[in-house]
């Protein structure tokens, strides 16, 4: 193991052999570091932390530190971080605001310099977070979704898989998987370069943006819109998109960014409640 001589280290860390530690690090209480972890010079660790193993954690990150929430009491709660994440400068993770919660990171993601994980958060594995994004409390954040620079997510919203958010982005509904926001939190389309990257066949490229049309162009209410997405969808992909739209929301979905600037109340606007109804009937 090295460490740096100026680096403190809490007698009840557990920190594999392999680790590299940086000039005034402090680690504090119990945190848990797996192989191959590098810690840049500043890092401050809080426990309860786990870090997996191959992190590179850069200068001046702070993780597990207590949350920002007012109903916090000092209980015990956690911070967990995959394996092969990247941290950079300045990067705030903290932790759960209630007895026995967790913030978690996933396996890969990128997270850049300043951006900010509220307590509660999830994010699964190969998210993005590029500069000065912030997450509130309870925000889920699906695989390989990017979160752009100095955009801010609303507490409790779900954003879905390989979703892309706008730089300068007001996030205050969830939103659903596939798709790509304007700054104001509106729909604007397919991120296809996301889907081609990430090597989605042509049959689910097209029922992807298939079902974008139903919901934000075909000018069909909520229930006949979500009716026909389900006669439709044949593919993992466009199940997902399914599962998502039917799942309990806090926040409601997001709207297009056209029926925002022109008061169209057409497509899914408010609630994931709709698609359950759907399904009932």
């Amino acid at each position: 193991m090295s460490i740096h001589p100026t680096a403190i280290i809490d007698s009840q860390a557990q920190i594999d052999p392999s680790v590299v530690i940086g000039p005034h690090v402090v680690i504090e209480g119990p945190v848990t570091i797996g192989p191959n972890c590098r810690l840049g010079a500043g890092v401050v660790i809080y426990g309860p932390t786990t870090i997996g193993s191959g992190c590179r954690i850069h200068a001046h990150a702070v993780l597990g530190d207590v949350p920002q929430d007012r109903a916090f009491t000092g209980e015990e709660s956690f911070v967990h971080i995959g394996n092969d994440c990247v941290i950079r400068e300045g990067v705030t993770i903290h932790r759960g605001s209630h007895h026995n919660t967790e913030t978690r990171v996933g396996d890969r993601c990128m997270l850049m310099t300043n951006s900010h994980i509220g307590h509660n958060c999830v994010l699964e594995n190969d998210v993005v977070m590029i500069s000065g994004s912030l997450l509130g409390g309870y925000v889920h954040v699906g695989p390989s979704a990017v979160i752009s620079g100095n955009a801010a997510v609303h507490q409790f919203v779900r954003i879905g898989e390989l979703a892309m958010i706008s730089g300068l982005g007001k996030i205050v509904q969830d939103i659903p998987p596939f798709f790509m926001t304007d700054r104001e939190g509106g729909l604007v389309g397919v991120n296809r370069v996301g889907l081609l990257r990430r090597s989605f066949t042509s049959h689910e490229r097209e029922e992807i943006k298939a079902a974008y049309r139903i919901i934000y162009r075909s000018g069909l209410g909520q229930l006949q819109a979500f009716k026909q997405l389900v006669d439709m969808v044949k593919t993992d992909a466009g199940n997902r998109l399914i599962a998502f739209l039917s799942a309990k929301s806090r926040r409601g979905i997001a709207a297009s960014s056209y029926s925002m600037t022109h008061k169209d109340k057409s497509g899914m606007e408010t609630s994931a409640a709709v698609a359950r109804d759907a399904n009932e009937h």
